[in-house]
C-alpha cells in the first residue's frame, strides 16, 4: 500500500491547471472569497480553531476505524473484504478532506497536507478505469451494498452514486482552490465526464434521489471554465418531475427504502419551476433550491418565481425558531404549514443546507432578509450541532428534551460531522460581499477583509464582541480615497414588524433603535432592503459604529403552530436561548415564565465557554436561560425552548 500511495502522491503533485475566468454571467453581488478575509474575534476564531485542531482530525479517525477508508483501499485491491457501513458512507471521507482543504487558507499545515496528499492518492486507486467512483459496488460488484441495485446506476432513486459523486466534486474543487494542487480534481473531471456521457438530453434521462450533484457540477464549471458541467447541472435540475429512462422498483410498505418510492420525498413529483412549496426531505430540498438559484443566474433557468415562493413558504412556514428544518424525524422531511413540534427534527445538515441557499438567495437579489434567516440558523440551529469540545455531535437538534438525548462521537449515518466542519470553515467566505459600487458588511464577526474598489485596495477591519454585545466599528481603509456606498444589515430581530403569516414575532416593542454613526458622528442612513446605507468618499482611517440594543425578548409563535400555543421562547440579538434542569433546579415540569417578567443579562465567562446567560425571578426561584447552542453539555438533562407562561 505505501509503494502505490507514493506513486500516486509524486503524480498528484504535478503544475496546476490555469485558473478559469470568471462567466460570463454570473450573480449580481458577489461574495468576498474566504481567502480574503481572516476572523481574529473571540467567539468565531475559537471556534474556527477548535474545528481545525480537534473536529476535523476527529472525524478523520472516525473514518478510519469506521472501515470508511479501507473501503476504497479494498476498491483499489489493496485491502480484502467485503464493503463496510452505508452506501453513501464514501461522502464523509470527502466532505473532510473539503474541510482540511479550506482550513489551510488561514492556518497552513504541512503535517494535514500530507495527510489529504495520501487520502486523495488512495481515492485516485479506488477509481475505475472509465471514471466511475463508487465504492460501495466497486469493492464487490456481485454484491453492491443494500440500497445500491444490482447494476451501475440502477437505483438511482436510493443509490446514493450521484450524491457521492457530487461530494467528491466539491471536495476536489475545495482542495484545488486552497492548495493549487489537481490531484483531485482531475478525479473529478474524470468521474464528471462519465456522467455527462451517461446522463443528457441524448442519452440516459434520470435524476438522483439525493441532490448533490447539481451543486458540485456548477462549482466544477466555475473551476474549469467547462460549460458542459452547467449544463448538466440544468439538465438534471430540469429532468426532475418528467418521465425517467429507467422506471424504478417498488418497494414493499414497510421495508427501509419504501420513503425512496414517494416522489415528493424526492422533490421529483413536478417541474422544478413548478414546486411552489417545500415538500419531502429537507436536505435534499435545500440542496435542489441552492442549485436552481445557481442554475438560475448562471443560466437564466426560468426559476426566480419558483425560489422566491419556496424562500416564504419556508422561512415563514415550515422553520423552527433556531433556524432548524425538517419537522418529520421518520423522513427527515417538512411538514405541513406551522408543522413544527418541539420534538423534530431539524437535522443538521439541513441547517446548513439552508444556509448554502440563504447566501446564494442574497446574492442574487441583495435583501437582507435572506441573511436575517442564515445569521438565524448559523448562532442556533446550526452551532448546536457540535458541542463545545468540537468532538461530539447531534444529528437531530430537537426543542425540547426530557433527559435523555445526548450528543454522539460519530454516527453510522455520518452526513452531519463533516458537514458542520466543512461549513465552519467557510465562515470567512460569508461575512461581506459587493457590488460595484456597494460594500455589504452582512455577519458582524470580528475580521479583516482585502476588497478592491474601483480598482482601489480597500481593507476592511471590523471589531465587535457580538453576539453577546451590540457595539460594532467598521474601519475603512482605502489606499487612496475612494467612493462607495457602505452596506450595514440591520438584523430582522431588532425590528418590531409582525407578519401574520409568520410562524414567530416577537413580543411588545423595542426599547430602542439601532444607531449608526461615521467618525463618532451620529448619522440617519438611507435604509434599503434592510441596509442602512452610507455613500461618502471614504479615507483612510473612517469608522463606522453599529450600536444594536440587545434587551432580552419574547418570541411567541403563531397560533397555527399548535405546540406553542401558550408559551413563549427567550431570545437576546440572534441567540435563542433555553432552560436546562441542571440550572433549574434539576426539572423543568413546573416552570412558568409571565410574559412581562423582568429580565437580567450578565456574561460568565467560567460556564460554558463563556456565554451570556438571561434571568427571571419568578416568584421564589430565579430562572436561568442559556443559548440553546450549548445545551447538553454538561451530561444528560432536561431542556426546553418554549416554556409556558
Amino acid at each position: 500500500m505505501t509503494s502505490l500511495i507514493l506513486v500516486l502522491v509524486t503524480w498528484a503533485q504535478v503544475s496546476v491547471i490555469p485558473r478559469a475566468t470568471a462567466p460570463a454571467k454570473d450573480y449580481p453581488i458577489a461574495a468576498v472569497p474566504l481567502t480574503d478575509v481572516r476572523i481574529v474575534d473571540g467567539f468565531w476564531s475559537q471556534r474556527g480553531e477548535i474545528n481545525r485542531t480537534v473536529t476535523i482530525p476527529h472525524i478523520m479517525r472516525q473514518n478510519e476505524i469506521t472501515g470508511r477508508i479501507d473501503n476504497f483501499l479494498k476498491a483499489a485491491l489493496v485491502k480484502d473484504g467485503p464493503y463496510q457501513g452505508q452506501r453513501y458512507n464514501d461522502t464523509d471521507v470527502y466532505k473532510i478532506v473539503e474541510a482540511a482543504s479550506w482550513t489551510f487558507v488561514a492556518r497552513p499545515d504541512p503535517v494535514l497536507d500530507k495527510k489529504l496528499d495520501d487520502l486523495i492518492a488512495i481515492i485516485a486507486a479506488a477509481q475505475e478505469p472509465d471514471g466511475y467512483l463508487y465504492t460501495p459496488r466497486t469493492v464487490d460488484p456481485a454484491n453492491p451494498a443494500p440500497g445500491a441495485g444490482p447494476e451501475r446506476w440502477s437505483w438511482l432513486h436510493t443509490s446514493h452514486e450521484l450524491y457521492d459523486q457530487g461530494h467528491m466534486i466539491e471536495a476536489a474543487v475545495a482542495h484545488y482552490s486552497a492548495t493549487g494542487k489537481r490531484s483531485f480534481l482531475d478525479i473529478a473531471i474524470k468521474s464528471a465526464d462519465l456522467i455527462c456521457r451517461v446522463f443528457g438530453p441524448d442519452a440516459r434521462r434520470d435524476v438522483p434521489g439525493h441532490e448533490e450533484i447539481e451543486l458540485a457540477l456548477v462549482k466544477l464549471y466555475r473551476v474549469t471554465g467547462n460549460r458542459m458541467y452547467l449544463d448538466e447541472a440544468r439538465f438534471f435540475l430540469e429532468q426532475r418531475g418528467r418521465p425517467h429512462s429507467i422506471e424504478h422498483p417498488q418497494f414493499e410498505p414497510g421495508s427501509r427504502f419504501f420513503m425512496y418510492n414517494d416522489l415528493g420525498y424526492r422533490q421529483d413529483h413536478a417541474p422544478v419551476a413548478e414546486q411552489q412549496t417545500a415538500v419531502g426531505h429537507a436536505v435534499r430540498a435545500t440542496y435542489l433550491y441552492s442549485a436552481m438559484a445557481d442554475v438560475a443566474t448562471l443560466a437564466d433557468a426560468p426559476f426566480d418565481a419558483t425560489l422566491r415562493a419556496l424562500f416564504t413558504d419556508v422561512v415563514d412556514r415550515k422553520m423552527y425558531v433556531t433556524g432548524g428544518l425538517g419537522a418529520n424525524g421518520r423522513t427527515e422531511a417538512f411538514g405541513a404549514e406551522y408543522e413544527l413540534p418541539n420534538r423534530g427534527y431539524a437535522e443538521t445538515c439541513a441547517s446548513i443546507g439552508g444556509m448554502l441557499w440563504y447566501h446564494r438567495m442574497f446574492l442574487r437579489d441583495g435583501q437582507a432578509a435572506h441573511y436575517d434567516a442564515l445569521e438565524r440558523t448559523l448562532y442556533n440551529g446550526y452551532l448546536s450541532g457540535v458541542s463545545l469540545a468540537g468532538d461530539r455531535f447531534f444529528y437531530q437538534n430537537p426543542l425540547v428534551s426530557d433527559g435523555r438525548v445526548e450528543r454522539s462521537a460519530y454516527f453510522d449515518v455520518a452526513c452531519c460531522p463533516a458537514n458542520l466542519a466543512r461549513l465552519m470553515a467557510q465562515l470567512p467566505g460569508l461575512i461581506y460581499a459587493q457590488t460595484r459600487d456597494r460594500l455589504y458588511v452582512n455577519l458582524f464577526v470580528g475580521s479583516e477583509a482585502d476588497v478592491r474598489v474601483n480598482e482601489v485596495p480597500v481593507k476592511i477591519t471590523q471589531k465587535t464582541n457580538y453576539p453577546w454585545n451590540g457595539p460594532i466599528t467598521i474601519q475603512i481603509d482605502p489606499q487612496t480615497k475612494v467612493s462607495t456606498t457602505l452596506a450595514v444589515r440591520i438584523p430582522g430581530w431588532t425590528q418590531d414588524v409582525s407578519d401574520a403569516a409568520s410562524a414567530y414575532h416577537v413580543a411588545g416593542t423595542a426599547s430602542a433603535k439601532p444607531q449608526v454613526s461615521v467618525n463618532g458622528r451620529k448619522i440617519v442612513p438611507t435604509l434599503r432592503n434592510g441596509y442602512a446605507e452610507i455613500l461618502r468618499d471614504w479615507k483612510k482611517g473612517d469608522i463606522v459604529t453599529l450600536t444594536l440594543p440587545m434587551p432580552v425578548r419574547r418570541a411567541l409563535a403563531n397560533d397555527k403552530v399548535v405546540e406553542d400555543r401558550g408559551k413563549a421562547a427567550v431570545q437576546r440579538g440572534p441567540i435563542v436561548y433555553c432552560l436546562e434542569g441542571i440550572d433549574n433546579a434539576g426539572s423543568l415540569k413546573d416552570v412558568r415564565i409571565p410574559l412581562d417578567a423582568t429580565w437580567q443579562h450578565t456574561f460568565r465567562s467560567d460556564l460554558l465557554n463563556g456565554v451570556e446567560i438571561a434571568t427571571a425571578r419568578i416568584r421564589d426561584r430565579t430562572v436561568t436561560a442559556i443559548p440553546y447552542y450549548a445545551w447538553n453539555n454538561r451530561g444528560r438533562g432536561e431542556m426546553e425552548v418554549w416554556i409556558p407562561y
